[in-house]
């Protein structure tokens, strides 16, 4: 029976027929919205501290013959890269799928990076899908992938193929036994599980790749072919029923590894060939033939691409290369810009920061909306739970600005750091017990965790302070040697 759903619909029934046990995960655009569905189901999900402790969970569970599945946004795959690329040559047991949700065009996050590359880095395989029905099979048979090669799956989305709707052919649920981790592993050496991976498992990862059902193929015309992955292959195929039929297009499903032979035979029988993806040129880097347009020729931008901007590469095809003209971004051409709240309870602490002459690193929370004009008050922000670390390497005593999630994210990490090294350093934690920008997930209260580490920890009740009182407090918390912690209490009035 066909049902017509959503991509993060198609997504959560393709787990759910696979017979997924357990999800992990960690919140954020575009893809908290997909656990929120799990969460409604009679799978066990549940938001992780950070992706990295969702991977070792969800393999511990494949360890035992449960299916299980992780969803983090695209900078949360940094954090679960270590055990990521070990697990290809430790093996697992039972399916394991990763859904990486990227965000092309930064609508909400700190970067663009393009999740495809950590199936190059541990050897992987990659899903693109393009539309809700692939959606549904990639998640299937990932899952069946996984077990077969002994490794996780990658599944790579945006927000525009979440929200893209389509028919679904459901199949029926998975009811038999899985795999678990085979402890035969152990016989052989780090070296040995490399090779053995070489001689089993990537082989049959090309395998599958070269033979993919999903490879969707259209033969239209020998001058211009189209290779493409993920949610451009939709728009490739209404811009080619709009009026360019004498176009062929080669949609790749799998991207990692790819298809070499099929593409390149796809690319012998074409004089023009144009690689169309988002955000980076992975499949176009791996593409050495002649006559190869892309990214790197200036025919495609790279980020989020648009119908409009395949369009113009079609036009531009008889030109060898293509200089763009790129006016980059800024607050003012945007025409708007993302302050923190009105009625943010911290306003008053923001006001008193930016009149201290310190250095304040920040951290990837609501406090980095305070870095950009007007306000200024953060310096530098990395990442998510960062700005502790980030502050022992000042050289005089400044201040680390962080929230209570990004604390419990890697910033205890950095404390502890900081405290080991007897670091000079004010630690400012926003702590309003919850994850703000992702949706007001709960946030574990680390107060007798950071006491125990720092005994002179300050309790502050922000709104119980006034501006003059707070300004001495953390100018006689800057004058002290050694790490200074404030728990500044607060109430986000959105949750």
């Amino acid at each position: 029976m066909s049902n017509s759903c959503t991509g993060a619909d198609a997504l959560v029934f393709g787990a759910l027929d696979s017979g997924v046990s357990l999800a992990t995960g960690v919140p954020g655009f575009p893809i908290s919205g997909i656990m929120e569905l799990l969460m409604d189901s009679s799978v066990e999900a549940r938001w992780s501290i950070n992706e990295k402790v969702a991977l070792e969970a969800a393999l511990g569970a494949s360890a035992v013959g449960r299916r299980a599945m992780v969803i983090v946004k695209h900078v949360g795959m940094n954090i679960l890269a270590d055990p990521l690329v070990t697990s290809a040559t430790h093996t697992i047991g039972a399916g394991l799928v990763i859904v990486a949700g990227d965000d092309p065009g930064i609508q909400q996050s700190q970067n663009e990076q393009d999740s495809r590359y950590f199936g190059l880095l541990a050897e992987v395989p990659v899903f693109d899908p393009c539309n809700p029905a692939v959606v549904y099979n990639s998640m299937c048979q990932a899952f069946q992938l996984s077990e077969e090669v002994h490794t996780p799956v990658i599944i790579r989305i945006t927000d525009r193929l979440n929200d893209e709707t389509g028919l679904v052919e459901r199949k029926t649920p998975a009811h038999v036994e899985f795999p678990t981790f085979d402890r035969d592993i152990w016989s052989y050496t780090m070296k040995g599980k490399h090779q053995l991976f070489h001689n089993s498992s990537y082989p049959r990862m090309q395998h599958v790749s070269a033979d993919s059902e999903l490879k969707v193929r259209h033969e239209r015309g020998k001058k211009i072919g189209i290779i493409s992955s993920g949610y451009l292959s939709t728009l490739v195929e209404q811009i080619i029923s709009n009026g360019n039929e004498d176009v062929s297009h080669l949609a790749l499903t799998i991207v990692n590894p790819l298809p070499i032979k099929g593409i390149n035979c796809f690319i012998d029988r074409h004089e023009r060939i144009l690689v169309v993806e988002e955000s980076e040129s992975v499949i176009e880097h791996q593409l050495s033939c002649k006559g190869v347009l892309g990214k790197l020729t200036g025919h495609i931008g790279y980020g989020k691409v648009d119908a409009a901007d395949i369009i113009q590469a079609l036009k531009d095809v008889d030109w060898d290369t293509i200089t763009p003209s790129i006016t980059p971004e800024t607050i003012e051409s945007r025409g708007f810009s993302r302050s923190i709240c009105d009625d943010c309870p911290y306003h008053m602490l923001y006001r008193v920061l930016d009149k201290m002459d310190v250095p304040v690193a920040g951290d990837l929370g609501c406090s980095v909306r305070t870095a950009p004009p007007p306000m200024g008050v953060v310096d530098m922000a990395y990442s998510l739970g960062s700005s502790i670390a980030t502050a022992t390497g000042f050289d005089n005593k400044g201040i680390a600005l962080i929230g209570d999630y990004g604390l419990v994210h890697t910033g205890l990490q950095g404390l502890i750091e900081a405290v080991h090294h007897h670091r000079d350093m004010l630690v400012v934690v926003l702590q309003n017990d919850i994850a703000a920008l992702t949706g007001g997930q709960d946030v574990p209260d680390m107060t007798d965790v950071v006491r125990t580490l720092v005994p002179g920890t300050i309790l502050l009740d922000i709104e119980n302070i006034d501006e003059a009182e707070l300004a001495v407090l953390l100018k006689t918390e800057l004058n002290k040697s050694g790490v200074s912690v404030i728990l500044a209490r607060g109430k986000c009035t959105m949750y």
